[in-house]
C-alpha cells in the first residue's frame, strides 16, 4: 500500500542515506521519458523538501534538458537488502551549471567542496511529494563494490577534452532539446 507524505521524514532520510544507488526519472511534455541510475554517494538531502546530487558526465544529459523544458523530476530509491521498500521523491528540478556561483556555493556547503572527476552540474530537486510503497517485488542483491571506469575516464581528460565531449554528447537530449550546458551567454543557473 502506497503512502504519501508532504515532506522527507526522519525515517525516509535514514532509508535514503543507506541506499548505494538511486534512479532519476524526467520527461518533457513531448519526446522520450528518461530514467538514469546514479551513485548514492552523490546525493545530499538538504532539508525536508529539498535534495541535490552532484551529476557527473554521462553518455547523455537528458535530465538537464527535461528540467529546462518542463521541470518535473522524480528520484526513486529501492531497498535491495533488508526490509523491502520503494521511496520516491517527486518535485521540480533546477540545474546548477558547473562553475557558476550557485554551483560553487552548493559544492562548498553540501559536498565539502569536493568536485568528483567528470562533474558537470548539480541537480537540485524541490520535493513536493514523498511516496513510499511496499517494494515486495524488488529482488535482493548483494553489494560488491563501486565501478571505477567513469572516474578513470574523466581523470584521463583535461578540461578542453571534457568540454569537447560535452559539446558532442551532452549539449542536447535524444529528442534535440538543449541542455544549456555550453551556452555562454545563458544564466549559469538553469531552471524550468
Amino acid at each position: 500500500m502506497a503512502k504519501r507524505f508532504p515532506a522527507i521524514e526522519a525515517s525516509h532520510r535514514e532509508f535514503i542515506e543507506r541506499q548505494r544507488i538511486f534512479f532519476v526519472a524526467s520527461a518533457a511534455r513531448e519526446g522520450r521519458v528518461n530514467l538514469s541510475p546514479k551513485d548514492g554517494a552523490a546525493l545530499r538531502l538538504l532539508g525536508a523538501n529539498r535534495a541535490a546530487y552532484l551529476d557527473v558526465t554521462g553518455s547523455g544529459n537528458e535530465t538537464a534538458a527535461h528540467i529546462r523544458k518542463d521541470g518535473r523530476v522524480t528520484l526513486m530509491f529501492c531497498a535491495f537488502e533488508g526490509a523491502p521498500m520503494i521511496l520516491r521523491l517527486y518535485g521540480r528540478g533546477t540545474v546548477l551549471a558547473r562553475g557558476s556561483k550557485a554551483y560553487q556555493e552548493m559544492l562548498a556547503a553540501s559536498f565539502d567542496g569536493e568536485e568528483r572527476p567528470g562533474a558537470r552540474q548539480i541537480v537540485v530537486v524541490d520535493v513536493d511529494l514523498v511516496q513510499t510503497s511496499c517494494g515486495y517485488g524488488v529482488p535482493l542483491f548483494e553489494y560488491s563494490g563501486e565501478r571505477t571506469t567513469l572516474t578513470r575516464w574523466a581523470e584521463a581528460k583535461n578540461e578542453e577534452q571534457l568540454r569537447a565531449y560535452w559539446r558532442e554528447t551532452n549539449s542536447s537530449s535524444i529528442d534535440g532539446f538543449p541542455t544549456g550546458m555550453l551556452e555562454a551567454n545563458e544564466s549559469p543557473e538553469l531552471s524550468s
